[in-house]
């Protein structure tokens, strides 16, 4: 084996992983081998030799990707400041999330578009897979976690200058479709190869389906700040979940959704169509205290992140390999299902399918080793770079 210098981090070349379970698009392998040149995956299915590292006891999985998420390590994506988003993503990156999508919150429209500028220039250095604005264009009657009084009706000419601030970045708008506006915007972004997702929204199920007509596609998570179900008014939920067209954000956190209703979205709509997100803010991977989001603060006590104006949940302090082991040893999903919320349906919405969301020989190495048993997380790469846990392979597990 050899190795090349990448900043400060060896990076492995020609490294074999033997013994392991892969989780394939096909199916599980048990005592499988998967190869890394370079940044690729260059080949991997049944051990025909020993490996470099002996995973036995170990399942590897995909990178994981998330859709949605402001923050984690104590930093902010709505700082504007590079060096608080580049925190929050190697947090992150430490948790299994190989491809993320920074997610601003509701602002003036001017501070979020110099933010946008920020996280683009992270974009382009690859840190980063493009910018979700969630805000400012939401109902005030579910804005959760978002400033009243900052919140704006979806004008597609403020939609569309976040957009363009975001300089060809942008992968993703959350607004609620009811507003002025808010049909013609989900047109507007839909032309413009944009995802359109709904979300913060008091849209009945009618106006919902417009929307998804209109070229909306997702459903911005699922079930919260949106209205219930109703036995004669089924709402934006029915409407989103019965449209195949449709890809669901769930936050699998034990705080925002009962178990049960994350089964009951799964039964409707299938692993194919859900994205697990974490909608972290900047508490992830960090203890109890006060944080901010965007312009609002938040009290997180036991994990739990509330406004401390009015007490409404302000997103999570999930990371993704937390969901990943609740999704299987709490809802029972198969590992294949868990994989395709986790990694292979949010590439696929962002268009990075031909590049990771997969084990498959080509793509990148992104990967997230798992202990067997207890689906803890023991180690992740990154375009075939150890970012964390290199050092208990090697030393527990050497070939």
């Amino acid at each position: 084996m050899t190795t090349a210098r990448n900043g400060s981090a060896a990076v492995p070349r020609g490294i074999a992983l033997g013994g392991a379970r892969l989780v394939l698009p096909g199916g599980v392998v048990e005592d499988g081998r998967l190869v890394v040149e370079g940044s690729r995956i260059v080949a991997l299915g049944g051990a025909s030799a020993p490996g470099d590292l002996d995973l036995a006891g170990r399942t590897v999985v995909p990178g994981f990707v998330d859709l949605h998420v402001h923050g984690g390590g104590g930093a902010s994506y709505a700082s504007g400041v590079a060096e608080e988003a580049l925190k929050a993503a190697r947090t992150h990156l430490e948790h299994g999330t190989t491809t993320t999508v920074a997610s601003t919150v509701t602002g003036e429209i001017d501070e979020i578009c110099r933010q946008a500028a920020v996280l683009s220039e992270l974009v382009e250095d690859g840190v980063l897979a493009g910018i979700h604005f969630e805000g400012p264009f939401i109902s005030h009657h579910r804005c959760g976690a978002h400033r009243p009084d900052l919140l704006r009706d979806p004008d597609p000419a403020l939609v569309r200058k976040l957009v363009d601030a975001a300089r060809g970045h942008a992968r993703m708008v959350t607004l609620a479709p009811e507003l002025p506006g808010g049909l013609e915007s989900v047109r507007m972004l839909a032309d413009l190869g944009v995802i359109a997702a709904v979300g913060h929204t008091d849209a009945d199920y009618g106006r919902t389906l417009e929307a998804v007509e209109a070229g909306a596609t997702v459903a911005t998570h699922l079930f919260n700040a949106m209205p219930g179900i109703q036995h004669r008014a089924p709402g934006p939920i029915v409407a989103l979940l019965e449209d195949e067209r449709v890809t669901v954000e769930l936050i699998n956190d034990g705080v925002h959704l009962h178990p049960s209703v994350l089964d009951l979205a799964y039964g409707s709509a299938g692993a194919e169509r859900v994205a697990l997100i974490t909608d972290a803010m900047g508490a992830a991977g960090m203890g109890d205290g006060l944080y901010p989001l965007g312009p609002l603060q938040v009290r997180v006590e036991n994990g739990v992140a509330r406004l401390v104006e009015g007490g409404s949940i302000a997103g999570s302090t999930l990371t993704l390999d937390v969901a990943f082991k609740r999704s299987v040893t709490v809802n029972g999903l198969s590992l294949n299902q868990a994989v395709q919320s986790l990694s292979t349906v949010p590439a696929r919405l962002l268009g990075l399918a031909d590049t990771t969301g997969s084990l498959e020989a080509g793509k990148n190495a992104d990967l997230v080793v798992l202990d067997s048993d207890t689906f803890d997380l023991v180690a992740v790469m990154r375009r075939g770079e150890w970012i964390v846990g290199a050092d208990r392979l090697t030393k527990a597990h050497a070939a």
